[in-house]
């Protein structure tokens, strides 16, 4: 049976003969009651208050669980992030290799042609000085076949009295060539 402080300020006690004084159980048993109240009302406190710390454990163990879990998920995505920006780099880098073959391929295929541009060049450089060269050495020999012509009809005419300058065929063709 549970007692309350009640209980204990009503309980009645038989009367003997030779018993105890009733003003003192009666002083004894509401002084028994008060403490016996207030160890209740402080149990019930205590009670509360393990109530109250049992809740907040409770909160701090999930508090506690939901930051493991999120720490976990972050060293997760920040591995994943750092594992996706090299795979990131290694293409960049990778493509940018490629190009730069592309490049040099291209620079390489550009030079040939230039080459032999400037040896298509060169030939026909040649070739044109060679004819050139043939040209006027056949107009030099015209030139002198016609100034013995010349020469001759200067002559004639000379003689004749026409007064006529001699020109020198040689002079004008070593004048033309520089």
């Amino acid at each position: 049976m549970k007692l309350t402080p009640i209980d204990i300020k009503k309980q009645e006690f038989k009367k003997g003969m030779r018993g105890f004084d009733p003003v003192e159980v009666e002083t004894f048993l509401d002084m028994v009651s008060k403490e016996f109240e207030d160890l209740l009302k402080h149990n019930k406190e205590l009670k509360d208050k393990v109530l109250e710390l049992d809740t907040q454990m409770k909160d701090y163990k999930q508090l506690e669980t939901t930051l493991r879990q999120t720490l976990t998920q972050a060293q997760e995505t920040a591995e994943k992030s750092l594992e996706n920006s090299r795979k990131e780099a290694q293409l960049i880098v990778q493509e940018a290799e490629l190009k730069a073959n592309q490049i040099v391929d291209r620079a390489r295929v550009d030079l040939s042609k230039v080459k032999e541009e400037v040896s298509t060049l060169k030939a026909k450089k040649e070739a044109m000085l060679s004819r050139l060269k043939v040209l006027l050495h056949s107009e030099v020999d015209l030139l002198k076949a016609l100034e013995l012509d010349d020469d001759e009809q200067l002559q004639r005419s000379m003689s004749k009295g026409t007064g006529k300058a001699n020109f020198d065929v040689d002079e004008i063709v070593r004048t033309l060539d520089t």
